[in-house]
């Protein structure tokens, strides 16, 4: 949502040049185009996971929109604090000033609300969680955090956030863990045994001899840093659907997003590449859209959905080889 205002010549002629027999961008671009896309991982050190995406960079419309993601887990306790047994995701998203430089701070605040409510609730879903965040049943668990930062919008910032945050988290690894139980030992008992004098009257704060095993876990070292979150191809890629009467187009600018009426959102997971599932849908702007319309649209998009998602995986899985070769240098250089 960038803030452009346009005068009423400007809008009609943007809409009139996209609903031309022969429709006219002013990138050149056709109805269907995106922009060009850079995507790298593995930008933020200290994160399990990261991402940073830019879409049009070197565009008419300036530096493009881009997105920072970060992924961190943290343990949580299940029996006594906010911990949920399997582990929970946790999305939020923070704009940078100068990506919106007329907003004032109460509308960046409502921005801010907007965005991370719609990435939250598509991508904390109990259908998405991973099944690797347990660490010991009924006792810790990972709490992944995910959080975005929009650094500039040049418009279509909502399919940059998804695949921001799909990136991230493809990125994100799982330390490995390992149970560690401590025992006590039978004879041990008050007095001491052998040539090692005990105090009674004192004890440790890591005396267990009252408690017969405590379970703990500890990290195990390995050159790859963790395995991936489980089921990361699942993770939804957005299509936003920018609407005129008779005809629909994809990956508008801040121009062309300020001269059109409606957007369709649209989320799309696909965890079985036969059928895709509808993660979530949202249409932006005033009045309405009729019904019928809208089935026909969720059509279309499942397909521009379907070839983001192949081409996004690819650049991914080249990423994975760039990072994986680039981790064990660094782990033997260690060693």
């Amino acid at each position: 949502m960038a803030f452009k205002t346009l005068s009423k010549s400007e809008k009609a002629y943007i809409q009139s040049s996209l609903q031309a027999s022969s429709s006219f961008r002013s990138d050149g671009r056709a109805l269907q185009d995106y922009r060009t896309v850079a995507l790298e991982t593995g930008v933020v050190p200290l994160a399990n996971g990261s991402a940073r995406i830019n879409i049009g960079k070197g565009s008419d419309e300036g530096g493009g929109t881009e997105i920072l993601a970060a992924a961190k887990l943290e343990v949580e306790d299940v029996e006594h604090g906010d911990g949920v047994e399997g582990g929970r995701v946790s999305c939020s998203v923070s704009c940078s000033p100068s990506a919106y430089p007329f907003a004032s701070s109460g509308t960046l605040d409502d921005l801010q609300h907007d965005y991370t409510s719609l990435v939250h609730s598509a991508l904390s879903h109990p259908s998405l969680r991973p099944a690797n965040l347990s660490i010991l049943r009924g006792k810790k668990s990972w709490l992944l955090s995910l959080d975005l930062v929009v650094l500039s919008d040049c418009g279509n910032v909502y399919d940059a956030l998804f695949m921001a945050a799909r990136a991230a988290m493809w990125d994100t690894k799982v330390p490995r863990t390992r149970s560690v139980e401590y025992r006590a030992s039978k004879n041990r008992t008050g007095g001491g045994t052998g040539d090692m004098e005990v105090d009674d009257e004192q004890q440790s704060g890591l005396d267990t001899r009252q408690v017969k095993a405590a379970t703990d876990f500890e990290l195990e070292d390995y050159w790859d840093e963790g395995e991936p979150l489980a089921g990361r191809e699942t993770w939804p890629v957005c299509i936003t659907l920018n609407l005129l009467p008779r005809l629909h187009f994809l990956d508008a600018t801040s121009s062309e997003e300020a001269a059109i009426p409606h957007r369709l959102l649209l989320a799309y997971s696909f965890a079985s590449r036969s059928t895709p599932t509808l993660q979530g849908m949202q249409l932006l702007g005033p009045g309405e859209v009729d019904l019928v319309h809208i089935k026909a649209l969720i059509q279309e998009g499942e397909k521009y959905a379907s070839d983001l998602y192949t081409s996004l995986n690819t650049k991914l899985k080249d990423e994975d080889i760039r990072r994986t070769d680039k981790a064990r240098l660094r782990f033997a250089a260690v060693r």
